[in-house]
């Protein structure tokens, strides 16, 4: 047993500051110890099943070693909870889901649902979740331009969104409102998003994000800065961080029927500069032998084919 850092580990000495209890409170039971090695083993097999991003939408997939980490903050935060994930790339749904089937992790999510536009991803978390017999994992196609189809049947909610670099942050916007209609404007969320002290535009969508979340309604209750490194030829260098928001008391009451967001202005660069929304689906090509290379990816030149 390899134990993970100590800021990873929770104690009766080290308890999370929050500013209220969770909803769903879990007895401390003391110092927790990770197998790495399972755990890291754990996640190379989700990266396995992962399909590859599609720039053009904005996709980059986070580095094995923070989907670790990010994986045991996000199955602690929504233990015992109905979770829903506003898109999932990353695949840290999986990640969660697999790590509580295996053991590694003692705790985790009741349930966990997927909402992607992107059939690949819809489909690798439903083959993951047979092969490997998980009850509790499913996932549904959705593009959160449509209005949204299971309004308030989720606890909290999760989303690493597009960035909204070119947008004031809304892209990121449009996830989480999708976020807090999961969750029927009660619970809490985690938003997963650009965070740099040397570049001017993640402060301005951070700013930006906080104040949409408040007028929904929502505080701000936790911020986890500069957390994730992610797979970003032009930018490698830039991270992200968690943050956290939670329902006002009694804001179900102020809870409005979903609406679509095709024809509206909050689509304008939505996946980066004069990147308008141009596809619904992300549909999957059939094909066989899923987490192998494929075969128009390599050419087979056989021996003594130079001669």
């Amino acid at each position: 047993m390899i134990s993970l850092p100590g800021w990873l580990r929770r104690s009766k000495t080290e308890p999370i500051a929050l500013p209220a209890p969770p909803p769903y409170p879990r007895p401390n039971a003391g110092p927790r110890q990770v197998d790495l090695r399972q755990a890291v083993n754990a996640i190379s097999d989700v990266v396995q099943n992962r399909p590859r991003p599609l720039r053009e939408f904005d996709q980059i997939h986070m580095k094995s070693g923070d989907m670790v980490l990010q994986s045991e903050i996000v199955a602690d935060w929504a233990d015992g909870r109905r979770l829903a994930f506003i898109g999932d790339g990353d695949a840290i749904s999986v990640s969660v889901a697999y790590l509580c089937k295996r053991g590694v992790l003692p705790f985790g999510p009741s349930q966990i649902t997927v909402f992607d536009f992107d059939e690949r991803t819809v489909n690798a978390v439903k083959r993951f979740a047979d092969a490997e017999r998980i009850e509790n994992l499913d996932a549904r196609l959705y593009n959160v331009l449509d209005a949204f189809l299971a309004e308030g049947e989720f606890d909290c909610f999760y989303t690493n969104p597009p960035w909204g670099a070119s947008n004031k942050g809304e892209s990121v916007n449009a996830f989480v409102e999708r976020g807090i209609e999961a969750c029927g404007y009660g619970g809490d969320g985690m938003i997963v998003i650009a965070d740099d002290d040397a570049i001017d535009w993640p402060k301005q969508v951070l700013a930006y994000v906080q104040r949409f979340a408040a007028d929904k309604g929502y505080y701000v209750s936790k911020m986890q800065r500069k957390l994730h490194e992610y797979h970003l030829d032009d930018a490698p260098d830039l991270r992200s961080c968690n943050l956290y928001v939670s329902a006002l008391p009694g804001n179900t009451a102020q809870a409005q029927p979903s609406r679509s967001l095709l024809g509206t202005e909050r689509l304008e660069n939505f996946y980066g500069r004069s990147k308008e929304p141009r596809v619904h689906y992300v549909l999957e090509r059939k094909r066989l032998n899923y987490g192998k290379a494929h075969d128009d990816e390599y050419e087979l030149k056989p021996l003594g084919g130079d001669q």
